[in-house]
């Protein structure tokens, strides 16, 4: 028997649009999973059930008065905002005692996009503190446990929102990407995460652009429910740095997921140029395999050199350090309070602070010509495929044990690939299409031209045709 959590976001908007199923319906099922199961999650840091119901109810006097080609795409469909983003009249911790009980005063411009969708929020997903980790454990709320392996994390800085969709807590979520934190626990979760083009979604009003590492961006079980929150929360503001190229009029993001995408020229790689971390053979079997099926749908597929090296000359770790510990310091806190901050996080901002400015100009610099060098040398390709992470998920604990240098080191390890993508700006996703011998997802990358989303959304759409994994669920589904 279909339950309603088995449903994708998708198929639940069209449910809800044909009356077949009440918003209501759909929201209760949802708080009501929440109440039961999170706890072994903790996937959430803050649910608002009154809130929630009372936008189901709203919802579903839609449904009922108006005709449906007049309703919006998500109407109805429960969604999480991780807790990095403002929405209206809720708390926003930012994973900090720091700001533990801020409430927000307004919907950032994303969440609006969402809210004039349709959707019903449930609550704000957990984050690390001002999501700087590659997992997510902080000092106000329990930490995110991955639901594939209760044991392990389920990665950062949006653990929250994929232990939430994995575990049947959502059916889609919002999330963001700074350094991989969007791709990093969709490929420890199974799911697939979505990092749009910079200037795709805007940060405003209130987050600045800063060096345009960070965006929004989807978390979901299918490809065409990515592609129809996308089109939902891209979104610009007069003042913003950035701007992605738009699609041609009259074309969306989800027709894109809806067609095929013709015979694409794939680059590959697997190697972590001269930094030399180690891939691990579970990986190197999941980037195999994708290969494969890729070179069985006919695509072209060719061995390239590790494009970041290439064009940054061995120095992109540590100039983005420069960068992370920079958006660090941008944090607003009161200096009476900086030793409430956890041990990572005042690492960063101490470093920040240590660093003299023409160093991080430098930094910057370098970043940007290395940018321009490896847009170039990869224009000829319509996608890259690498590993998405170098290891399978990383148990509670792991990378907070043993003090801020060895932590950040460790996460380095653990998030080779990710990164260049955010320096760059390209849209790029993670695909899960393999599980290892244990049972764990491991995830692999796919990263397109600037503003290529629909390419990348067109070829993930044909994967999950040709070799599904919207069936695999963790035990605790059945709960």
């Amino acid at each position: 028997m279909t339950r309603i959590h088995d449903l994708p976001a998708h198929r639940l908007a069209t449910l809800i649009r044909s009356r077949e199923l009440s918003p209501v319906e759909v929201a209760e099922h949802y708080l009501e999973r929440i109440r039961r199961l999170d706890a072994r999650y903790g996937a959430y840091i803050t649910v608002v059930e009154e809130s929630a119901l009372e936008q189901a109810r709203n919802a579903q006097k839609r449904t009922m008065s108006d005709t449906p080609d007049q309703l919006p795409p998500l109407l109805g469909v429960p969604l999480p905002i991780k807790d990095l983003d403002t929405l209206a009249g809720v708390r926003v911790t930012f994973g900090s005692r720091v700001y533990s009980d801020l409430v927000a005063p307004a919907d950032s411009a994303m969440v609006a996009q969402l809210r004039e969708a349709g959707a019903v929020f449930l609550g704000k997903t957990n984050t690390p503190e001002f999501g700087a980790t590659c997992y997510t454990e902080n000092d106000i709320a329990p930490p995110s446990r991955n639901p594939w392996d209760t044991t392990r994390s389920p990665g950062g800085s949006s653990g929250g929102a994929a232990a939430a969709v994995a575990a049947g807590l959502a059916p889609a979520a919002q999330a963001s990407d700074g350094g991989g934190s969007i791709r990093i626990p969709a490929s420890v979760c199974g799911l697939f995460g979505l990092k749009p083009t910079r200037g795709r979604i805007s940060g405003g009003p209130d987050r600045a652009d800063l060096n345009g590492l960070s965006t929004a961006g989807p978390i979901t079980r299918s490809v065409l429910d990515a592609a129809l929150m996308l089109d939902a929360m891209a979104v610009n503001l007069p003042g913003d740095l950035y701007t992605a190229p738009p699609l041609p009029p009259g074309q969306t993001f989800a027709d894109h997921a809806r067609r095929e995408p013709g015979k694409l020229h794939i680059g590959r790689y697997a190697d972590t140029g001269s930094t030399g971390i180690a891939v691990h053979p579970d990986v190197l079997a999941a980037y195999e395999e994708a290969t494969q099926l890729l070179l069985d749908l006919g695509h072209e597929v060719e061995e390239i050199d590790n494009p970041g090296e290439t064009a940054f000359g061995g120095a992109f770790a540590d100039d983005f350090q420069h960068l992370w510990s920079a958006v660090a310091s941008a944090t607003p806190i009161d200096p009476a309070r900086e030793g409430e901050l956890t041990p990572i996080y005042q690492w960063l901002r101490e470093r920040a602070r240590t660093t003299p400015v023409p160093a991080y100009v430098g930094a910057s610099a370098r970043l940007q010509r290395g940018t321009r060098a490896m847009l170039t040398a990869t224009a000829r390709f319509d996608a890259v495929l690498s590993p998405t992470l170098a290891q399978p998920p990383a148990e509670i604990g792991h990378f907070n044990s043993c003090g801020p240098e060895e932590e950040f080191r460790r996460m380095t390890e653990f998030t080779p690939f990710t990164s260049l993508y955010n320096v760059s700006g390209q849209p790029s996703v993670n695909v899960p299409l393999h599980w290892s011998p244990s049972g764990l997802p491991i995830g692999t990358m796919l990263t397109g031209r600037m503003g290529g989303e629909g390419t990348l959304l067109s070829l993930s759409a044909q994967l999950e045709r040709a070799q599904p994994w919207a069936h695999r669920v963790p035990a605790g589904w059945e709960d």
